[in-house]
């Protein structure tokens, strides 16, 4: 099975110890974030894990003990925008981050980490124009460092609307999108990065753009050298071409901050949560109870 690590809350970023606990346990529990009490048993043993799919801002608590994990199959997708703090409150400055880019390719190989630039957020202080030079700023920085970029363009789910209203967020039309592919596709082959997009239906291909799928069934078997079963995540967007994962986050986690974020639903539940966190709890962030039902989660 695939593991994601985790589009809920930034793992790596800031419960890294805990993670690595549960890879020397070989287990973790993960509560339904649609049913509380019903909670999964899922093994991390070497047998039962295809390969981990990291979701970072900040790897940087981790790299130091990735050895840890190297006979596991692995790789980030790591996320690098043009924001500043207005947007991405506790994000470290751009210049650490692309540090810790660097340090992490060097380590594992520039095909295992992924730049996400996403998502793409127009305002008026935060124009098409702006994107094209920081996307390329970005590029040359990473160049040599990633050989793929992922793209989105932001979406106004109704728990982030009213903090994108506020910063002034325009809709994106399929016309500005097109416009912006096709900038962002010359900008990117002149760094030799392949581009994708993530869970977009408007198709950027003629700019060389083709719809991508972050957790990737064919890179997984590159990295791991082995067949995996390939099965679409049905629990995702229907443009979303993801295979099939098991996320081992927790929702109201992350303190990143961002004001895009779909995994935050409230400020005070994300401090209440993070003040439970115990680096050695076999649950992110929450500690089992008599009404929970735990069942083994079987792929």
């Amino acid at each position: 099975m695939i593991i994601s690590v985790s589009r809920r809350t930034d793992i790596p970023a800031f419960y890294s110890d805990w993670f690595y606990n549960r890879i020397k346990e070989g287990y973790v529990l993960v509560r339904n974030p649609f049913n509380y009490h019903q909670v999964s048993k899922v093994s991390l043993s070497l047998d039962a894990v295809d390969c981990f799919v990291f979701w970072s801002k900040n790897p940087a608590n981790m790299i130091n003990n990735l050895n840890i994990i190297d006979s596991y199959p692995y790789y980030f997708q790591f996320t690098l925008n043009p924001y500043d703090n207005k947007i991405e409150k506790n994000v470290p400055k751009k210049s650490e981050i692309i540090d810790t880019f660097r340090r992490l390719s060097d380590k594992i190989g520039l095909n295992r980490v992924i730049w996400r630039y996403d998502p793409i957020i127009i305002t008026k202080a935060i124009s098409e124009e702006y994107h094209y030079k920081y996307f390329e700023v970005l590029a040359s920085k990473l160049q040599g460092y990633t050989s793929k970029c992922i793209i989105s363009f932001v979406d106004f789910y109704p728990k982030v609307k009213k903090g994108l209203k506020n910063i002034g967020a325009f809709d994106i039309s399929d016309e500005d999108k097109i416009r912006i592919g096709r900038r962002l596709g010359e900008i990117s082959k002149a760094y030799s990065l392949k581009i994708e997009t993530c869970a977009e239906d408007i198709d950027l291909s003629q700019f060389g753009i083709e719809h991508g799928r972050c957790i990737d069934p064919h890179l997984i078997e590159e990295i791991s050298g082995r067949k995996i079963k390939e099965t679409k995540d049905k629990n995702q967007r229907k443009a979303c071409g993801c295979a099939y994962s098991i996320d081992i986050g927790a929702y109201n986690m992350c303190m990143h901050g961002c004001i895009y974020c779909y995994a935050n639903y409230s400020k005070s539940i994300v401090n209440a949560n993070t003040k439970s966190y115990d680096v050695n709890a076999p649950l992110l962030c929450s500690k089992i109870d008599d009404k929970d039902i735990i069942k083994e989660k079987c792929i």
